[in-house]
Order: C-alpha cells, then structure tokens, then sequence
C-alpha cells in the first residue's frame, strides 16, 4: 500500500519546468518527424498512377526507393528524438540556472540578510529580473531599517514619559510630609505627561493609518481643508508672536479628507512652531494644470539643504538630533511625507536662504465640482 501511494503521488507532481521544456522540444521534433514519414505514404501510390504500363520497372523502382526512406526514416525518428530530449534536457539545464540561481538566493534572503544582491549579469530577461529583484530587496533593505530605527525611537519616546510619571508618583508618595498641595501638583505633572503620551500615540496611528494607504476616496477642496486648519490655530499662532497669512484659491482633489487636514495641520504646526518671534508663516492653495497645491511657507533658523531629508524622518530634525521642542512629538513632518504619498501627491521641501522651510504638496486634481470653500479668515 505504501509504495501505491508513492507512485500514484510521484504521478500526480507537476513536472518541473526542465522536463516541460525537453519534453516540448522531444515531442516537436517527433511531431515533424512522423508527418514528413506520413508525407512519404503517397507518393508511393502517386507514382504508380503516374507511371502507366510503359514505364512501370521506372515506378517500382520509385517504389522502393521511397518504402525504403520510409524504414530509414522510421528506425532514425527514435533514435533523433531520444537525441533531441537528450540535448533539450542538457539546453534546458543551461538556460534556467540562473532561475536556478533567483530561486536558492531568493529562499536564503531573509529580514536579517537583505543585503545579499543576485548580481545576474548579461543582456537577457532573467539578468533584467534579477536587476528587478535587486531593487526590490534594496528597497525592501532600506524600509525595514527605517521600521527597525522608527521602533527604536518610539519606544525610547514612550519609556520616556512613563519613566518620569513613575518618579513623580515615587517621590510623591516617599515624602512623609507631603500635603494635599504637593499631591496635586504631582498628579497635575503626570496628567501632562499622560496627554504627551497620548498625542504621540495619537500621532503614531496617524502616521501608521497613512502608510497603510487609502481605502476610500472622497472629493473635496484643499483650500476649505486649509481654512479650517489656520482657523484653529490663529491663537496659538498669536501668542507665539508668529504672523499666518493666507492666500487660499479653490484647489479641488480627491482622497480622505482626515488625512489631508492632518497634512496640512503638521505643516502649519511645524511652520508656527519652528519660527522666530515675529516670524510669519504663509500658507496658500491653488490649482493649476488640473492638480491641486498647498504651499506653506515659514521664516525660522537656517536649514542646510543638505539636512531637509533628515526633518521628513520620524523622531529627527535638521542637525541629525534627536527632535526636542516644546509641544511637538517629533512626528509631524514624517506624518506629512506619508500621506502624501499615500495621495500620490509631490512633496518639494526647500530651505529658504534667510531661513526657514518652504514646503510645496501637489495633489493630483478632481474636476471643478468640488464644494467652494469659506471666505479666508
């Protein structure tokens, strides 16, 4: 029973592609082979009909000149196609080693050796798909040291503010002579490390729910997201001494709204923020050639160009440093990079020579039916 059941399984594999190849080239040739034997047949009957009573030695001889091919041709097809899969199967071998060679390399590359490369040279397919594959595992290398890096700095953030509320409770609780006062200023203190945290991980969904793409896309106008945005924040803005002015033209496009106006919301934040006392920020919406824009513009410290990459990482600002200022998670810019992408918008960043961050979005557009936006505050 059990070598049944070997032999009936070993029947129902699929054949690898080596022996579909040798045998495609095996049963070609014997295919051509056996109809040009066929072809043979009628000529023999041909040339008798043709030959007539005067030249009948003439068409026996024909005769047996072609039965004799034909037995020729019969005991050679065998042999030629057993050479032919013969050599189909060797041929084969040759041409999908380096498939050979994608399949072995691809099954050891794992998260902790993506840095090995298949490095097919040649001008054929399989060279061009390892040159894929390389790309991919390149990319696949970068985003998995970003996610591994973006971790890293999560949890030091989140270790943080427990580590401190831990301490203000400690001390608290350690002080014999501690009255009703000092208890409340302590747990006012871990009530405002307890609302850091939660806009950290407030901002972490954020910038997971924008990585993951978006499932459901709605129109509407970036200029009204935009309105919205500097509404809220035209107090805060005042009471650091940084003038926002607006120039906010319809500019109709489609995705999820939340998204966009947390997009621009970490763009004017960052703009508020990241500025000098009686610095100004602009933030302006426009459409041209069927895309929508937002540009927000900001005076602030200098920025070297150089180092404009390192603000759209997760937890990093300008001088390589890890992100401190007041009221901001390190987050913002990082949140701003994905859900453009997200969109499929362009994201142009420019240091401004006098300083400050210059920082262009250009979404892709949606016919002008898009609702109006309010009047600009």
């Amino acid at each position: 029973m059990f070598v049944y059941r070997e032999v009936a399984a070993l029947f129902r594999l699929r054949p690898t592609l080596r022996t579909q190849l040798t045998l495609l080239y095996g049963g070609l040739l014997a295919a051509l082979g056996g109809g040009l034997l066929f072809l043979l047949v009628p000529l023999r009957g041909t040339a008798s009909v043709q030959a007539g009573p005067h030249a009948a030695a003439v068409a026996a001889a024909l005769n047996a000149a072609i039965r004799d091919k034909e037995i020729i041709g019969a005991i050679a097809l065998p042999v030629v196609v057993l050479l032919a899969v013969a050599g189909g199967w060797l041929i084969a071998g040759r041409l999908l080693r380096p498939l050979r060679t994608i399949t072995a390399t691809a099954q050891d590359i794992s998260a902790s050796n993506l840095n090995r490369r298949l490095s097919l040279a040649g001008p054929d397919e399989f060279a061009e798909l390892g040159q894929t594959l390389d790309d991919l595992f390149g990319r696949l290398e970068a985003s998995f040291d970003a996610q591994r890096h973006f971790v890293a700095n999560a949890s030091h953030e989140l270790r943080t503010p427990l580590t401190a509320e831990r301490a203000l409770l400690q001390v608290a609780l350690a002080d014999p002579a501690a009255t009703a006062q000092t208890l409340r200023s302590a747990c006012d203190q871990v009530l405002a490390l307890g609302d850091q945290q939660e806009r950290l991980i407030e901002a972490l969904l954020t910038l997971a729910t924008s990585e993951g793409g978006i499932e459901q896309w709605e129109p509407f106008d970036l200029a009204a997201v935009a309105w919205h945005v500097v509404t809220v924040r035209r107090e805060e803005a005042g009471r650091r001494g940084v003038d926002l002015e607006t120039s906010l033209a319809a500019a109709p496009t489609a995705g999820d709204p939340r998204l966009a106006e947390s997009l621009v919301a970490n763009l004017v934040d960052n703009a508020i923020r990241h500025n000098s006392e009686g610095g100004r920020a602009e933030i302006s919406t426009a459409s041209a050639g069927g895309r929508a824009a937002l540009r927000v513009r900001n005076t602030g410290p200098v920025i070297a160009p150089e180092r404009l990459g390192r603000l759209f990482q997760p937890f990093g600002r300008a001088d390589g440093e890890r992100i401190r200022h007041s009221g901001g998670h390190g987050l913002g810019l990082a949140i701003v990079k994905a859900i453009a992408r997200a969109h499929g918008a362009i994201l142009t960043p420019r240091a401004q020579p006098g300083g400050g961050l210059d920082v262009e979005v250009t979404f892709p557009g949606k016919p002008a039916s898009a609702p109006a936006h309010p009047p600009a505050p």
